[in-house]
């Protein structure tokens, strides 16, 4: 039904999500490419989710981990925060995290990892006030914000 409705039509549902005129056409042309191109299914390859219009690492890596069960590291700011504090990158560029992340952790841990990573970054290890104090990594953490 996407793939056949209107821009304008899906700019009115995604509008109460905060997406505007560009998402909307990117999701139609993104459902015409998966009715046109994939028989209506979603691809579980990598580079053919990042071919399509409006997604990129991030989302390519939330479908292959989440749909597809697949080893996926998710990098937003809650993850590359973290995993700067721990000392597993010295990046804040996500590509760069990601490559840093595939070589420490187990491919069958990294999705979680991520989906860890920011349940961790909204409770305690906050970019402005971070809970270092009650944070169960304190032990670990490289880069604690707060001193003992």
């Amino acid at each position: 039904a996407l793939a056949a409705a209107d821009p304008e039509e899906i700019e009115e549902l995604v509008r109460p999500c905060g997406l505007g005129k560009s998402k909307a056409r990117d999701i139609s042309a993104c459902m015409r490419m998966l009715r046109d191109e994939y028989g209506g299914k979603v691809p579980d390859d990598f580079h053919a989710l990042l071919k399509l219009p409006g997604v990129g690492r991030k989302s390519a890596n939330l479908i292959m981990g989440d749909v597809f069960g697949k080893p996926a590291i998710v990098t937003d700011t809650h993850c590359i925060r973290i995993a700067n504090r721990l000392g597993l990158t010295e990046s804040t560029v996500p590509l760069k995290v990601e490559k840093d992340l595939r070589a420490v952790l187990p491919p069958e841990e990294s999705n979680d990892f991520c989906h860890r990573t920011v349940l961790h970054g909204r409770a305690v290890c906050s970019a402005r006030s971070p809970k270092c104090a009650a944070c169960c990594m304190r032990a670990f953490c490289k880069n604690p914000v707060q001193k003992d």
